[in-house]
C-alpha cells in the first residue's frame, strides 16, 4: 500500500533484514539433512556464501581457501591485487594510517594504473592451487580487460558497479558496455549487479546474465546511501528481485540466481535473505575478520578510492578468528558471526527446509522487535546479540 509523503508523493514501505522474523512451520527436522548446495554460472557449490571482491576480503590465498571450504571468493580485478606486484607493503600502508589521512591515501595508492599481466598472473595463482577463479570488475573494468581474463581462463566474470542497467545513457565520446553483447561474447558466464528492483533484474537476465547482485549500498563499509540518498533496504529489495528471477524462469525455463549483496553480517542475516528469495548471499566484513584476510582487521569499499566522490570508509572489524571458524566453525564466538553453515542449517533444520528452495518458501513475518526483545541484560553486559 502507497504512503502519502505530501501533496503529488506517494512512496512504497521498504524492509531491511534487522525488521523481519522467519516463522517455523508445520515440521522441523535435523540440521545435518539440511542441503545447502546451490549452482552459479555452472558451479555448483556446498555454501552459498561468495566473500565480496573487496580488496580488505579477498586476495589469491583467500579465494583458494575459500574454495577449499566449499564457498567463493571474487577477487578485485581493479584493487590493489593487480596494481602492484607485492601488494603486501601497500596493504601495510592502508591498515597504518589515520583515519583523516586515509582517504587521501587510498587515491594516491588506487592512482596506480592496473596492469593486464597482473591481471593475467592472479587467476592464474588461484586456479594453479586448485581454487575457483571468480573476479570482479567494473563495466568500464569490463570492457578493458574482458579479453585478458577470458584469456586467463577464470570461471566467473563478475560485473559490477553501484547501479547497473542495460539502459545507461552516456556521453557522446563515451561507448558504454553493451552488456548484452558483453555475456554473449565472453566465453565464461557473466554475473551483473548491483541492482534492486524487478524490472532491471527483468532486464539483466535477459541481457545474459548468469546471476545477479541485489543489494545497493547496504554494506558495513559503504557510504553511498547517505552521499547519493539511493537505496532499497534488503529484504524488500531481495523479494522484489526474486520475483523478477521466477518470473523469468516461468517464462524461458532459465533459472538465473539471485545473490543478495550487502549488510549481511551474522547467520541470521544470510538465512533471512534466503527466506526472501536469494539463491545465494554475497558478504564482506565477516570474512575482513578472518585471520587470512588481506586487511590486516581492516574493511574498505570498492568506491572508497574514487578521486572525485568517494563512496565508502575503513572500517575496524579486528579478527576473530580463521576463515574455517567463520565459514564451517567450531564458533569461537556467541554473536552468530561464526560457524556461518552451522547457523544456516541448523535454521533450515528448525523451518523445516530441506534445501534452498523450501528455504526461500518459508513464513516471513515483520518484527522490528526480534533483535531487541529480552535483551536487557545482553545489551547492558555487550554479549551475544547485545553487542
Amino acid at each position: 500500500m502507497d504512503i502519502q509523503i505530501g501533496r503529488g508523493k506517494t512512496a512504497r514501505r521498504a524492509y531491511g533484514i534487522d525488521e523481519i522474523a522467519l516463522v517455523p512451520g508445520n515440521r522441523t527436522l535435523d540440521p545435518s539433512l539440511a542441503d545447502t548446495r546451490w549452482r552459479i554460472g555452472g558451479i555448483e557449490r556446498e555454501i552459498p556464501i561468495i566473500a565480496s571482491a573487496m580488496d580488505g576480503v579477498v586476495d589469491v590465498r583467500m579465494a583458494v581457501l575459500l574454495s577449499q571450504l566449499g564457498a567463493l571468493g571474487v577477487l578485485n580485478l581493479e584493487g590493489i591485487q593487480t596494481r602492484y606486484e607485492n601488494p603486501e607493503p601497500i596493504l601495510d600502508r592502508i591498515a597504518s594510517v589515520g583515519k583523516e589521512e586515509f582517504v587521501a591515501l587510498m587515491q594516491e595508492l588506487y592512482a596506480e594504473p592496473v596492469k593486464e599481466e597482473l591481471i593475467e598472473r592472479r587467476i592464474q595463482e588461484i586456479k594453479q592451487q586448485g581454487g575457483i577463479a571468480a573476479v570482479s570488475a567494473t563495466p568500464a573494468g569490463a570492457t578493458k580487460y574482458g579479453a585478458a581474463v577470458a584469456k586467463a581462463g577464470a570461471d566467473l566474470f563478475f560485473v559490477q558497479a553501484t547501479v547497473v542497467s542495460t539502459a545507461h545513457l552516456s556521453p557522446e565520446s563515451v561507448t558504454p558496455l553493451d552488456l548484452a553483447q558483453f555475456c554473449q561474447e565472453m566465453p565464461i558466464p557473466v554475473i551483473l549487479g548491483n541492482c534492486v528492483t524487478y524490472d532491471v533484474t527483468l532486464n539483466l537476465m535477459k541481457a545474459g546474465a548468469a546471476g545477479v547482485l541485489v543489494g545497493i549500498g547496504p554494506g558495513a563499509a559503504c557510504t553511498s546511501r547517505g552521499v547519493l540518498g539511493v537505496g532499497i533496504p534488503q529484504a524488500t529489495a531481495v523479494a522484489d528481485c526474486a520475483a523478477a528471477r521466477d518470473d523469468y524462469f516461468d517464462e524461458t525455463g532459465n533459472y538465473v540466481p539471485v545473490i543478495a549483496d550487502g549488510g549481511l553480517i551474522t547467520g541470521g542475516d544470510i538465512c533471512k535473505s534466503l527466506a526472501c528469495g536469494a539463491d545465494g548471499v554475497m558478504i564482506g566484513s565477516p570474512f575482513a575478520r578472518a585471520k587470512e584476510a588481506p586487511g590486516r582487521g581492516y574493511h574498505w569499499g570498492m568506491a572508497t578510492p574514487s578521486p572525485v566522490l568517494p563512496r565508502g570508509t575503513r572500517i575496524r572489524v579486528g579478527t576473530t578468528g580463521t576463515c574455517e571458524q567463520i565459514l564451517r566453525g567450531p564458533a569461537g564466538l556467541d554473536d552468530g558471526t561464526h560457524n556461518l553453515l552451522g547457523a544456516l542449517k541448523t535454521s533450515m533444520g528448525t523451518l523445516g527446509a530441506k534445501d534452498i528452495k523450501q528455504m526461500q518458501q518459508v513464513e516471513v513475518i515483520i518484527a522490528p522487535s526480534l533483535l531487541t526483545e529480552g535483551k536487557v541484560y545482553q545489551k547492558a553486559q555487550q554479549l551475544g546479540m547485545g553487542k
